[in-house]
């Protein structure tokens, strides 16, 4: 069975312009990578758990901090390697500046035995929607594309995603 993620994509207006708000993953693997590395924040969840309220426990997780607002729920996501994201648009301001991410502990080197303990989310920030379709993991340039439709913008930018 695919393995599913719930996650929540915060977004605000500013000027003319939406922002998305997104992490930046924690630990060594992910240490130099910017670009196509970005994501929505999210985390897996166990069948039979409500796939919003896992959303929800997953941002507070990876920033720190609660979210709430109207959620809207936007078409699952089928990504590279077949895990199945679920996420909810909701315009909010969490902080960025303010993230404190749960930990995790991965073996590093890869294969090594060696055990580290790293932060899952070691940044955020926030982006215009066209500099997120370049920041985000490509596999999740859908979740954009969706929130773009729901508030009315062309998606034109994301075409050559």
């Amino acid at each position: 069975m695919a393995k599913k993620s719930a996650g929540i994509l915060a977004y605000r207006k500013t000027g003319n312009e939406y922002e998305v708000f997104l992490v930046h993953p924690g630990g060594p693997f992910w240490a130099n990578k910017d670009m196509n590395a970005w994501s929505v924040p999210k985390g897996e969840f166990e069948e039979g758990e409500d796939p919003l309220k896992a959303a929800i426990r997953e941002f507070k997780e990876e920033t720190g901090q609660d979210i709430s607002g109207e959620f809207a729920g936007m078409d699952p996501v089928k990504q590279p390697g077949g895990k199945i994201v679920y996420t909810w648009a909701v315009e909010a301001e969490p902080d960025a500046s303010a993230i404190k991410s749960n930990t995790i502990e991965i073996e590093w080197p890869p294969r090594s035995g060696k055990k580290k303990e790293i932060p899952e989310v070691d940044k955020a920030a926030w982006f215009s929607l066209d500099h997120a379709r370049r920041k985000i993991l490509k596999g999740q340039v859908p979740i954009l594309q969706q929130l773009a439709k729901k508030l009315g913008i062309s998606d034109t930018n994301f075409e050559s995603a």
